[in-house]
């Protein structure tokens, strides 16, 4: 769910199977993303995420670094990760939107190769998009609640509004 001028692209890892069986982002019911969207304040209501379109009417779009489906993202390669990077910039300077978030560091890391990036906004643009690097919302990732996670979103939430 993509389009030109958004104030933000989230940036998923890659689709997982149950996103890749129903055509549906963050579709796993133990993924946090739907949920912490809301609680952050993007969205007035907790979206489904068979209602992922509903996103472009909030200026939102959503994509991935890797199109392949996998059970796990740690069964991606560098490969992987380099050319969905070079294949996410040119969308990015393509469709221009204020902002890109890319939803887990270790994926924004392989993908532009920057070892010590940390969680918040990068220094790296792509043209005139700036970058935030948000916490993984799967239910794998147990160092982020929900509440912190939403804050977090919440920080650049208020960075999109200015």
């Amino acid at each position: 769910m993509v389009a030109g001028g958004l104030r933000v692209l989230f940036c998923g890892i890659n689709p997982g199977l149950m996103t890749a069986a129903t055509g549906h982002h963050f579709a796993r019911p133990g993924n946090r993303f739907w949920p912490v969207l809301h609680l952050s304040g993007f969205t007035p209501r907790l979206l489904a995420p068979a209602e992922q379109r509903d996103l472009l009417s909030y200026g939102l779009g959503i994509t991935n670094v890797v199109a392949r489906a996998t059970a796990r993202a740690d069964e991606l390669t560098a490969e992987e990760y380099t050319e969905g990077g070079r294949l996410l910039t040119e969308k990015v300077r393509r469709l221009a939107p204020r902002w890109l978030a890319v939803v887990g560091v270790t994926a924004y890391r392989a993908a532009f190769a920057d070892r010590t990036a940390r969680t918040g906004p990068q220094r790296r643009t792509i043209g005139d998009t700036r970058i935030w690097v948000l916490p993984n919302p799967s239910g794998l990732n147990a160092h982020w609640t929900a509440a912190t996670m939403a804050e977090e979103y919440g920080r650049l939430r208020l960075a999109a509004e200015q």
